[in-house]
């Protein structure tokens, strides 16, 4: 099987206005890369991916209304700047697609062709936990 995703993440820049996407594991470690993102800047880039989302996990019972016993499901992060917006989503267990875009961007369209995407890669972006190299089953 072919794993490198590169491909399908320059397919989901398709949209005018998105600029760059990566695929983030949970631990922060890059799975894939549009071609215009350099390596070493996906590789910063997926660190504080996997850290937001862990933070915007964290602080979900903000917008909590049944109970505090209750934890919200996360969804999405999405963050604005003056040059432009960062959408973060969960891409399977223990994944996520990070896509950048314009300040321009359809935000309806972008998130929408995220989550096509995401439904389209399926157990290919699946990122399960990583087991010891030295256990015999």
């Amino acid at each position: 099987m072919n794993y490198d995703l590169s491909w399908m993440l320059d397919s989901a820049l398709e949209l005018p206005e998105a600029q760059h996407a990566i695929l983030v594991s949970a631990d922060g470690l890059l799975m894939a890369r549009s071609k215009e993102v350099g390596r070493d800047h996906a590789d910063t880039v997926a660190a504080a991916m996997s850290g937001m989302q862990s933070l915007s996990r964290t602080v979900s019972d903000f917008c909590n209304s049944a109970g505090p016993n209750a934890r919200p499901q996360w969804r999405q992060t999405l963050v604005e700047f003056d040059h432009g917006w960062v959408f973060l989503i969960s891409a399977g267990e223990g994944a996520y697609l990070a896509v950048s875009a314009s300040p321009d961007v359809d935000m309806a369209e972008i998130s929408f062709r995220m989550q096509q995407l995401v439904g389209q890669l399926g157990k290919a972006l699946t990122s399960p936990p990583r087991e010891r190299a030295d256990i015999q089953p």
